[in-house]
């Protein structure tokens, strides 16, 4: 397991884990044996061997290093007290992901102080929770002596909070120095969703990090709304189909082919992978990932459609298989590259269109304009509807196609402009499901579950982009963006799209849906605009992000809107819930940059002709 500490940024905004070496532990009776090594890969690592990667010296060998030690205590204190850390902390519940099924319970958060010095010491211990809103629900201190190379254990209770989500920081001191950490504790009830293989909810990866098991984690998935995933086969990364199909969860597959092989190749290619879709009951297999690059130049699409797409489609008809095909997942809504796509056949080679709509620091409701899109690192290519309207539009002439966002995200890497506060990340996982939802898109497959990376999971890195897309953290708590996809799927599982809604105010914005609850509004307004974490220097990637609880929509603006009954509830992006006075049919709701649901509207006159 990898070790991590917590650090604040020197630069302002949130603080971050990084990884302080990676230990792995054997189990003898009450003591364990741990090697601590500056790095290794725990995907290359088994019962039997450790990845141990060795640095070239002077003389042209190569030597690899690693501390071995024996304790009873966990790894974190055993690695700060093995290195004579100062001072160490590590904080969890024994809850799985902390995650509790109502409000009202007391959460028990265990907290380990560790002194690696020869000399015991009198340790200050300071806490706080805050939840979504910035409520305190409990704070403290209090002093405990630390045996010199031994630890100190505390049990902090917390009020679980009734706004689905608080963050938890201990910090313990002495001498001026600090040791702290953070976890987060959630609360989401149990929930019946009716949508079943025809649910818009899904995930994009497979559940590769199975803590604290595969049930609990596929329990979390369906708890939250997940009813498909992108990838799974027998022999394959992730769980078999069975297992999926056990629970009645729909299942596809997307698997990669090399456009630079030839014809024979590439065909025998398209028979062994189909074979692998077909015999996993995939519904839909997508054909590759993101092969559209160099992006917004269509130079791959023509090698796509002969390497590729053709032999695959060519094979599922001489089998008479029943498998739908996808397009691979495009980076981005690659215009040029669809057209030329189309120009070659293609279109009508798949029955369904799959991109991956990638976003920066805009709201997923951010059309740029003109149609000289950048498409580098932080361009405006990058954005959720201006792609998806231009899709519509050349469906609108080549024919509809099922559209899939094979991989749609909320990136919250820490104190970078170009990426999501964890509050803003929230919204917009909302906001995105929703605008997919009203904009009809068949599936939504989100990237990814887990914050970590493929073969080195929980090895924390503020640094690196793709270590951040996760809808939970890295040690398994919640992030509010795994509340939000609840809220989305929970509120929108049965929901029919009516349409866009338009106001007085043009900066008003709407979409309107019919669920069996009846009406239901979600409503923002953008009098702060599109583009979020605008107070950074343009040359550099930092940002100092503020904390989840703090509101970063300046302006509320006030609107009238008529209501079916008596009250309107309204359902913040994390489903907190309140009650929204009616008189005169009438409602007033404040709104700003955030998306709300205001359930129980009557807008049909404001929908958009």
């Amino acid at each position: 397991m990898p070790v991590t500490e917590w650090v604040r940024d020197t630069g302002g905004g949130i603080p971050y884990e990084h990884t302080t070496g990676i230990a792995h532990a054997s189990t003898w009776g009450a003591l364990h044996g741990m090697f601590l090594l500056a790095d290794s890969r725990q995907a290359w690592t088994n019962a039997t061997w450790i990845h141990a990667p060795g640095v070239a010296q002077s003389d042209g060998s190569i030597v690899s290093t690693a501390d071995f030690f024996f304790s009873a205590k966990r790894p974190s204190a055993t690695a700060s007290i093995g290195t004579a850390q100062d001072l160490g902390i590590e904080i969890w519940t024994e809850q799985p992901f902390n995650l509790w099924a109502a409000a009202g319970a007391t959460a028990s958060l265990h907290v380990q102080v560790a002194n690696g010095s020869n000399t015991t010491r009198a340790v200050d211990l300071d806490w706080w929770v805050k939840d979504f809103n910035g409520t305190r629900l409990t704070f403290g201190n209090l002093t405990g002596s630390v045996p010199a190379g031994g630890t100190w254990d505390h049990v902090i209770s917390v009020p679980t909070s009734a706004a689905g989500i608080a963050t938890a920081e201990v910090a313990a001191s002495y001498g001026g120095q600090e040791a702290f950490a953070r976890t987060n504790i959630a609360v989401l009830g149990a929930h019946s969703y009716q949508s079943g293989s025809e649910s818009m909810f899904g995930m994009a990866n497979y559940p590769w990090l199975q803590v604290p098991s595969a049930d609990a984690l596929m329990d979390l998935w369906q708890l939250a709304g997940v009813n498909r995933v992108r990838i799974a086969y027998d022999g394959g990364p992730g769980l078999p189909p069975a297992e999926f199909d056990a629970r009645g969860m729909a299942h596809n597959v997307e698997l990669q082919p090399d456009l630079t092989v030839d014809a024979e190749a590439a065909a025998t290619w398209a028979q062994v992978n189909t074979d692998i879709a077909v015999a996993a009951g995939a519904e839909y297999f997508e054909v590759g990932n993101e092969l559209n690059r160099p992006f917004n130049t269509g130079q791959a699409a023509q090698a796509y459609i002969d390497k590729a797409i053709r032999p695959v489609r060519d094979y599922v008809t001489s089998i008479g298989a029943d498998v739908k095909l996808l397009n691979n997942g495009l980076a981005g809504m690659d215009e040029p590259w669809v057209e030329n796509f189309i120009a070659g056949g293609g279109w009508d080679l798949i029955d369904g269109f799959a991109y991956h709509p990638g976003r920066g620091n805009f709201t997923p409701d951010y059309i740029p304009s003109g149609d000289d899109w950048d498409e580098g690192p932080t361009g405006t290519y990058w954005n959720f509807l201006g792609g998806l309207r231009r899709l519509q539009a050349l469906m609108a002439v080549h024919g509809e196609k099922e559209v899939w966002l094979t991989e749609a995200y909320a990136c919250t890497r820490p104190n970078g402009w170009w990426n999501d506060t964890y509050r803003a990340a929230a919204e917009n996982v909302f906001l995105t499901l929703a605008l997919a939802k009203a904009e009809g898109i068949r599936n939504v497959c989100w990237y990814q579950f887990h914050d970590s990376v493929l073969g080195k999971p929980q090895v924390a890195n503020p640094e690196d982009v793709e270590y951040h897309f996760g809808l939970v953290n890295r040690d398994t708590s919640l992030k509010p963006s795994l509340l939000a996809y609840a809220t989305a799927a929970r509120e929108l599982d049965q929901a029919t799209p009516r349409g866009w809604l338009a106001f007085a105010d043009p900066l008003a914005k709407g979409l309107l849906f019919d669920t069996p609850a009846g009406e239901a509004a979600v409503l923002w307004h953008r009098a702060d605009g599109y583009v979020l974490n605008t107070d950074h220097d343009p040359a550099g990637r930092d940002f100092a992000a503020p904390e989840v609880w703090e509101d970063h929509w300046p302006t509320k603006t006030g609107l009238s809107v008529k209501a079916a009954g008596t009250s309107l509830t309204r359902v913040d992006c994390i489903g907190q819930r309140s009650a929204v006075a009616v008189s005169g049919g009438k409602a007033t709701v404040t709104l700003d940059g955030a998306p709300r649901l205001f359930l129980g509207t009557d807008l049909a006159a404001n929908l958009v002709a």
